[in-house]
């Protein structure tokens, strides 16, 4: 059984493309790996295949969101840790570019190896990702509303989503103004920028 598979647990159909995706990946790469390979190692039919992914990069991106997303879910307790919501964000970038670049993950490798592909295939799973990362910050953004940190009208569910999309653009999107690896810079952006957001009344007052 995979170890993203509970004990007594079976995994779905989905999960099973996943694995073998990933597996595969990890010994073959981007380009050689093929929608045929993945049904052959799930064990399952192209045809189911197809029904779950349309094509490979729609596949392969699912693999690499569940990727980022195993290492958010890591760490939602190095946040919980964290006095401020100011600091959860410095946080949540650092670790978002993380698990783009921790030295032998298969996300760096993929993405240093064959930067195109992985681009591509990225970009097509991303819009898994907003919703997935707008739930996994939705408890922060809540107890930063209750303590004051941000606006106690604001919206908890659109502004979960905007943080998400902050937290994406910061983490994997190069820019000229922000350099998201300085401690300082970042925090500086967010003061100017996303805090205030944040702290403005729903209402526009």
């Amino acid at each position: 059984m995979d170890a993203k598979t509970p004990a007594g647990a079976t995994p779905s159909t989905t999960d099973r493309l996943l694995d073998a995706t990933e597996q595969l990946l990890a010994e073959k790469g981007i380009r050689a790996t093929t929608m045929t390979d993945v049904a052959e190692r799930a064990g399952v039919s192209r045809a189911w295949l197809y029904r779950k992914f349309p094509d490979k990069p729609a596949l392969v991106g699912a693999a690499i969101i569940r990727l980022i997303e195993a290492s958010w879910a890591k760490s939602r307790a190095e946040l919980s840790t964290l006095d401020s919501f100011e600091d959860q964000l410095v946080a949540g970038v650092h670790i978002g570019r993380r698990a783009y670049d921790d030295p032998g993950t298969l996300l760096l490798r993929l993405r240093t190896s064959e930067p195109d592909e992985f681009a591509a295939c990225a970009g097509a799973g991303v819009h898994e990702l907003v919703p997935d990362l707008a739930g996994f910050w939705y408890p922060f953004v809540a107890a930063a509303a209750a303590d004051g940190d941000i606006h106690p009208d604001t919206d908890l569910p659109e502004a979960s989503e905007w943080v998400a999309r902050v937290m994406i653009s910061l983490g994997s999107v190069p820019g000229q103004h922000i350099d998201p690896d300085d401690p300082a810079s970042l925090r500086q952006h967010l003061r100017r920028y996303v805090l205030p957001g944040l702290r403005m009344s729903p209402a526009g007052e």
